[in-house]
């Protein structure tokens, strides 16, 4: 697994499955935020088998489904809610990791937490070049 810390407390990763959760339990993950659209892809796993292993390893898991590009403000505030709410850290992840951090730099925008540039820069460092869409994270 290629975990990338966003920032303390919460980090992103590529697709995980059920054989993840005893790694993920001992890196002390308490928490897991699913990005995936169900069914998205037949080459991954359905998420009641990944619920099921992450239960079984005492980690939460919370599924904020999202589509490539489609961050409604329904969605950045139930990502925002689970960000608040889990206990951490928490990893967020999808197929590659891009919905997670890009939910994340929505969220942290939503809540004027952070200017764009070290969000940007941190997306970078854990291998998403976000700059093409910097026009779509806007501070409320």
């Amino acid at each position: 697994m290629d975990i990338k810390e966003l920032e303390p407390g919460f980090s992103i990763c590529h697709a995980i499955y059920p054989g993840d959760m005893a790694e993920l339990k001992s890196r002390g993950f308490r928490s897991i935020i699913c990005n995936r659209m169900p069914g998205e892809a037949e080459d991954h796993i359905d998420a009641t088998e990944l619920r099921q292993a992450a239960k079984a390893a005492g980690i939460e898991w919370v599924e904020i489904p999202v589509t490539p590009g489609e961050y409604t403000p329904e969605v950045v505030e139930a990502f925002g809610e689970a960000i608040e709410t889990l206990p951490s850290p928490i990893l967020g992840f999808c197929r590659s990791g891009r919905r997670a951090v890009s939910l994340w730099i929505h969220n942290q925008m939503q809540q004027a937490i952070c200017d764009l540039g070290p969000l940007l820069q941190a997306a970078h460092a854990a291998g998403h070049d976000l700059h093409e869409q910097k026009d779509t994270f806007k501070k409320r």
